[in-house]
């Protein structure tokens, strides 16, 4: 518990970075007019604002360039100085950062942050020994018990003292969910010091204890270990252990083969030097802090900290790119990722997270480019089911037919966790208008989800559309409504089966709930004019079909001829479908207990 308590307790005397509130002051030298006009563009408001501005946008070396601006004329405001320095180690910016934590520390900043910042750039500059002595100063239980006995031990070991670098450690080896991070980095720190024998015994302690955590950085460093020292069948072993970590599949899957194919002559050591070993400390740290919410602003900083202490490790800039993406900064994490070489054994990994990032984006030109290259150089079933999902989208239903069929050929074995694959690949075969392909999809997904609400609600809506199996289609939206009852295109599904039924007061009900929850969705508008029309409410009718018609409709399903037809002209004949009526009301009866 203890590594989550400490989040909650070190955010109490940190200032957020992303912070933007409007406590912050800035004071206006006393100009003349001419003064102003002519220099209003230099004027420190106007950075601030602009900084400010930058900052909502999340667009942080911005930000920090305009608050460095403003504090040019306005050097003694204390609270943007304090803000100014949490922006510039989110960026990576720790020289700068240091220099305006020095000032902020003047003034009166009392925040420990700033020791951390002061240490990073100390580190830095190989001046490990004042690091050390520094670091005694801070007096905080966290700092204490977590954070400073991992940067000390690591600036021990730069100024060559290797038993008070694994002395220092021992503080963390007294909190048992720390077990394996003492373990990791004694280990480190005595591989440094060529002391194989205590490096082995340390990394085994977390090889041979399953309860202990295997961080695949862990299995990076000691395979690395192992192929130097003789012992790559070691490593060859225990890779073997988690070939079936899907969450990690291609990664391990690279690492593996680089490790069979690695030479040990030719093998160079991960961590060359103390400032390797002090981006994994400040990783380690960043790391703990990610696993609770609440922590995301000082993950964000401890891991852009540990990419500055060391430029190529590629599994903090993973981290990095994973708390932007949780920001929404999609783009910037797309910018980390370009700094992943080929050669990493993350690279796959990037690829395909770069294309995730580009759809959320709705850069669905750049997804496509991007995993096309990727399905040229490799034969991958998670690249052929991205590069499916985004020609759908794009209505390239063809084109997605043919790479999810190519997916579904790299299955060894198809269970329940592939059904988003055969439902996919259903509506790519309706709105290509091969429909008894897509039947048969859909009802695989049905059988591999068992009943999954969004393949029950397609098909049964699909089904209601056509007036086939009638029955059946109703049943199968009902029970999808009974598992999403806030879902609005699950909603709108009931209420269209309603309208078709007849039952046009029910309809209207559960249509206009679904307005209610999805008001810019044209379809569902089309569904409630329909009917409203029949319930005899025909100026919201005709309200709702002009509604629809200025919406942005996304799945073209919307026919603009036939509503404009119908503001025209109305509708003549009801709808009639052929349905068993007692199996309906039985239905019914499941959902109308509002």
């Amino acid at each position: 518990m203890f590594k989550f308590i400490l989040v909650g307790a070190l955010l109490s005397s940190a200032v957020f970075f992303v912070s933007c509130s409007n406590d912050v002051r800035i004071n206006k030298p006393q100009t003349s007019v001419s003064q102003q006009e002519s220099s209003s563009a230099h004027m420190p408001y106007g950075a601030y604002v602009a900084g400010r501005v930058a900052h909502l946008r999340k667009d942080f070396n911005k930000a920090s360039d305009y608050y460095i601006k403003s504090l040019q004329i306005d050097p003694e405001n204390k609270e943007l100085v304090s803000r100014l320095y949490l922006l510039l180690v989110s960026k990576g910016r720790v020289a700068e950062a240091a220099k305006y934590a020095k000032i902020a520390q003047k003034q009166g900043d009392k925040n420990n942050f700033i020791g951390v910042i002061n240490n990073v750039q100390l580190m830095k500059e190989g001046k490990y020994k004042e690091v050390y002595e520094k670091t005694k100063n801070i007096k905080n239980p966290i700092y204490d018990e977590f954070i400073n006995p991992l940067l000390i031990a690591w600036a021990y070991t730069g100024d060559g003292k290797k038993q008070e670098a694994i002395k220092s450690l021992e503080v963390i080896k007294k909190e048992p969910s720390f077990r394996a991070l003492y373990n990791f980095h004694a280990g480190m720190i005595y591989d440094y010091f060529n002391d194989t024998r205590n490096a082995q015994e340390h990394y085994e302690i977390i090889v041979d204890e399953e309860q202990l955590e295997m961080s695949f950085r862990a299995l990076q460093i000691i395979c690395n270990f192992y192929i130097r020292t003789g012992q790559k069948e070691k490593a060859v072993e225990l890779l073997s252990r988690y070939t079936q970590e899907k969450l990690l599949a291609d990664m391990l899957k690279s690492l593996n083969k680089n490790v069979r194919k690695a030479i040990p002559e030719k093998t160079d050591r991960i961590i060359k030097n103390p400032n390797d070993g002090v981006a994994e400390a400040l990783f380690s740290i960043a790391a703990t802090l990610r696993q609770g919410n609440a922590g995301i602003d000082l993950a964000h900083m401890f891991i852009s900290m540990s990419i500055y202490e060391n430029p190529n490790y590629d599994l903090a800039k993973l981290l990095l790119a994973d708390i932007l993406e949780s920001r929404d900064m999609y783009a910037d994490a797309n910018d980390v990722y370009d700094s992943i070489p080929k050669s990493s054994d993350a690279y796959y990994t990037v690829q395909l997270k770069k294309a995730n990032n580009y759809m959320t984006m709705e850069d669905y030109n750049a997804a496509e480019i991007l995993l096309k290259s990727m399905a040229y150089d490799m034969d991958s079933y998670q690249v052929y089911l991205d590069l499916g999902d985004v020609l759908r989208i794009k209505k390239k239903n063809d084109e997605a037919i043919e790479y999810y069929e190519r997916a579904i050929k790299k299955l060894k074995i198809i269970d329940g966790s592939q059904w988003p694959l055969f439902y996919a690949l259903g509506i790519a075969y309706e709105q290509d208008e091969q429909w008894d392909k897509a039947e048969t999809s859909f009802k695989k997904a049905l059988e591999l989800s068992q009943n999954h609400y969004l393949v029950l609600n397609y098909l049964g809506y699909v089904w209601i559309k056509q007036g086939k199996n009638v029955d059946q289609a109703f049943t199968m939206i009902v029970d999808a409504y009974n598992q999403a009852p806030n879902d609005g295109n699950v909603i709108d599904s009931l209420g269209l089966a309603l309208y078709k039924l007849g039952y046009y007061g029910m309809a209207i009900k559960y249509l206009e709930k679904a307005a209610e929850i999805e008001p810019s969705n044209a379809v569902i508008s089309d569904h409630l004019g329909d009917a409203y029309w029949f319930g005899k409410r025909r100026n919201e009718a005709r309200f709702q079909w002009q509604h629809a018609l200025i919406m942005k409709e996304a799945t073209e399903e919307l026919n603009k001829e036939n509503v404009q037809k119908k503001i025209k002209k109305g509708l003549k004949d009801e709808p009639k479908l052929t349905y068993n009526k007692e199996l309906i009301e039985e239905q019914i009866q499941l959902i109308d207990k509002e």
